[in-house]
């Protein structure tokens, strides 16, 4: 996609007076373990990068590379959490959206102006636009969600030391063949979604 193309939805926002527009997605809403994610991005205005798009069409590696350029040249990012716990008692939809507005209300910098992935924003508290599939058509939604993936990967990574027994650094708590097997092997560990098991 031409830069310009990845930029309309953002110019479209500054078009209508908002200077600072943020980006934002989540990683984990499938996985049978671990938190939901969100990442929140401002970038500069036009500002793209080699590879940029929809986290799940980037290579693990590239997605590393992206992080750290992202990182380095946004206005303002943060990423938001929900746990398992929450993901269990207020379901995974209202946890993704709580996720979100962590990751926009951790911003060192505040938008007036929000560009959501997906068809749903209840509780996001800034004016916004919700994009079905924005990670693969705004700048500032594959930013956040480069972040998002990376950031989720890493914890879950972190999670296989912690519960070596689930092969988490190879699945990242999705629902894999792997996965099942070792959850019937061993039962589910503290940070397993007790409300996505029922199927066991």
């Amino acid at each position: 996609m031409e830069a310009a193309e990845f930029w309309a939805f953002e110019e479209e926002c500054f078009a209508q007076g908002h200077s600072l527009v943020c980006g934002v997605d989540e990683a984990g809403v499938g996985p049978l373990a671990g938190p939901v994610c969100a990442g929140a991005v401002i970038l500069p205005r036009g500002w793209t990068a080699p590879y940029l798009n929809d986290s799940k069409k980037v290579t693990e590696k590239r997605r590393e590379t992206l992080y750290e350029q992202i990182t380095q040249a946004a206005v303002a990012w943060a990423v938001g959490w929900a746990d398992e716990k929450e993901i269990d008692q207020i379901n995974i939809l209202n946890a993704r959206m709580l996720a979100m507005e962590r990751a926009i209300q951790g911003l060192a910098v505040e938008p007036s102006f929000a560009l959501v992935d997906g068809n749903w924003s209840q509780g996001i508290t800034l004016p916004n636009r919700t994009i079905v599939k924005g990670d693969g058509k705004s700048a500032s939604i594959a930013a956040a969600s480069i972040l998002a993936k990376v950031s989720r990967d890493r914890f879950m990574c972190t999670m296989a030391e912690e519960y070596p027994q689930y092969g988490f650094e190879r699945h990242k708590g999705y629902p894999t063949k792997l996965h099942y097997a070792r959850l019937r092997e061993f039962g589910p560990c503290p940070i397993h979604r007790r409300s996505f098991l029922k199927k066991l």
